[in-house]
């Protein structure tokens, strides 16, 4: 799941009184008394883990379940179900080792659907045309772009009883970028309390799952990023701090992928209706949710309808909370949160 760098929006995740490993290092692992931190690639982004090991060792499992959503979700795996989906010009049979990719498929749906299609994991033809997907091209003319519209759609795929997936039109493509790296999180998490191990921090690409207390015997601190305009996403500076218990945090934003062409600035969502990147004010969507592929999937659908529309719809979803830093008229950041996001003082 190379591309998933591409969408990775870094928490800065603050372990009280702890370091974390650094995401630049290669995977690493050390103990601090009964807490272990790890740190690796994978997805082509940064995962970091840290939790109370109760004496367990759980390295390999939780690397196994990782790779087991690389083999469900991953546009880069050339046998990942996916990509067999992708690459078929009508139906696949899904078969008992395609469950993930078929739970993270019908999540997607359900969140297309409180969305009114804002999240599509159908917009892979368009994602690639600007050049932001797993196949990018910036040089697609309007005429194509045009075209491409034709071919997204959440509706446009179906998956019946007997367990085939079918696309109404061959050049339907998929692109699980927005919900994977969450899922990920989230399966990190299930390895880890199917262990008995219920105080840790996941953090799969900027994507966190939080339970229990750090090693301090405090509830875990999460930082979110000021969306300071940055391609080289080098530049981090904290905005707020939130803490989280039994939750998952997931971060979208338009402030680190983009590009200019001709005067004009790309930013790397692109609303599944309209066809083109969104332009309008939202610069960060944070989202709490009880798993993270709900959070990370809402994140990016918030950042296709604006701040106004996002608070509207997060205030509509049962334990569901959001914040979002968006622009001012003269450039300042300004915030806006429901009322269940609460912030460290």
């Amino acid at each position: 799941m190379k591309a998933l760098s591409r969408y990775c929006i870094f928490f800065t995740i603050i372990l009280l009184l702890s370091a974390c490993v650094s995401t630049t290092q290669p995977s690493a692992k050390h103990v601090t008394d009964d807490y272990v931190t790890d740190a690796g690639r994978v997805f082509g982004t940064f995962y970091k883990i840290k939790y109370a090991s109760n004496g367990k060792d759980v390295k390999t499992e939780y690397l196994a379940a990782l790779a087991t959503v690389d083999t469900a979700l991953s546009t880069f795996n050339k046998q990942s179900t996916i990509t067999r989906i992708n690459q078929s010009p009508d139906s696949v049979l899904l078969e008992e080792k395609d469950s993930l990719f078929i739970k993270v498929y019908n999540k997607a749906c359900e969140i297309s659907t409180i969305t009114n299609g804002a999240f599509d994991i159908t917009v892979a033809p368009l994602v690639n045309a600007y050049g932001f997907g797993f196949a990018p091209d910036r040089s697609t003319p309007d005429s194509v772009l045009a075209e491409l519209r034709n071919y997204v759609g959440w509706k446009k795929v179906s998956l019946s009883p007997a367990g085939y997936i079918k696309k109404d039109n061959p050049n339907i493509k998929l692109d699980a970028s927005a919900i994977a790296k969450g899922f990920g999180s989230d399966e990190v998490a299930r390895v880890l309390r199917k262990n008995g191990i219920n105080d840790f921090m996941v953090e799969v690409g900027g994507e966190v799952v939080c339970s229990g207390v750090n090693d301090q015997g405090k509830v875990w601190r999460i930082g979110i990023n000021k969306p300071i305009e940055d391609s080289t996403m080098l530049t981090f500076e904290t905005q707020r701090i939130v803490q989280i218990d039994g939750k998952a945090l997931a971060t979208s934003g338009n402030y680190l992928q983009y590009y200019y062409k001709n005067g004009t600035k790309y930013a790397h969502t692109i609303d599944p209706c309209s066809g083109k990147p969104v332009n309008h004010t939202l610069l960060s969507s944070s989202i709490l949710a009880d798993d993270c592929m709900t959070a990370d999937a809402l994140a990016t659908a918030c950042m296709v309808i604006g701040v106004d529309s996002a608070m509207s719809l997060i205030n509509s979803l049962p334990n569901v909370e959001g914040y979002f830093i968006y622009a001012g008229k003269n450039g300042e950041y300004l915030e806006k949160h429901t009322n269940g996001f609460k912030f460290k003082q």
